[in-house]
């Protein structure tokens, strides 16, 4: 019982701070989630919570949602995740998490390098992006970063990035958690977890649209970065020894 209340905390600070950086959760979440179960359950897991987690964030910023935006860059990786989804089936489990870390370990030290420098703010890199982030979400869990740096080129108020990403994410999150559920990665072993995912989702986006309102979000970026950097250095480290 102790192992799973660690796990439910570590999801809520995963949330809060998902939240306060406009990557989404999944990035921290999923290297967390690595920690108390296999892989696959992992991918099963992030997508559930995260229909929740995205839900809640439609919710509390619903102002302002960039439609032309969300389409753009959603519809591609709505199309990819289902694709990177149905390959987890026949990659073996160890490559899958082996990438996952060392995608994750590439992604924090290209945020932390590139965080000045947000890219070209195009159609095409809308749909570089969508394609980017919905294959690598739906073959490693996570592809919430790769959307944040599209979405950073177009200088979008806070409430609005935040809006339209989990709009995305929404989209991304249904889709491979459908496919994950056809798969057996999430199964009837794992409802017991649905109602503390859903409070969590709520209370971490709260928590997590308070602190943004009265600090900065490069502060919160870092710090978050660090972490991914850390848990996934981490986690290549047991994979290897």
């Amino acid at each position: 019982m102790e192992r799973y209340l660690i796990f439910f905390i570590l999801a809520l600070i995963a949330e809060v701070l998902g939240t306060v950086s406009g990557f989404g959760s999944s990035i921290l979440f999923v290297p967390i989630a690595s920690l108390f179960f296999d892989f696959k359950t992992v991918l099963g897991i992030t997508a559930v919570f995260h229909v929740f987690s995205n839900l809640s964030k439609i919710a509390l910023f619903r102002k302002g949602i960039r439609l032309d935006i969300a389409i753009k860059l959603g519809i591609p990786a709505v199309i990819f995740v289902i694709l990177g989804a149905v390959l987890t089936r026949f990659l073996p489990v160890q490559h899958i998490e082996l990438g996952m870390n060392v995608i994750l370990v590439f992604l924090a030290i290209f945020l932390m390098i590139k965080s000045d420098r947000p890219i070209k703010p195009s159609n095409s890199n809308l749909y570089i992006g969508g394609i980017t982030s919905g294959f690598i979400a739906g073959i490693a869990g996570t592809g919430g970063a790769i959307r944040g740096i599209t979405l950073a080129a177009f200088q979008l108020p806070k409430d609005v990035f935040i809006a339209t990403s989990a709009l995305i994410d929404l989209g991304v999150d249904l889709s491979r958690a459908i496919v994950y559920i056809s798969n057996g990665y999430f199964t009837s072993k794992h409802i017991i977890y649905i109602p503390f995912l859903i409070g969590i989702s709520i209370l971490g986006s709260y928590l997590g649209k308070i602190i943004l309102e009265r600090t900065s979000e490069r502060t919160f970026r870092y710090i978050i970065l660090i972490v991914i950097l850390i848990t996934a250095a981490f986690q290549l480290y047991k994979y290897f020894y």
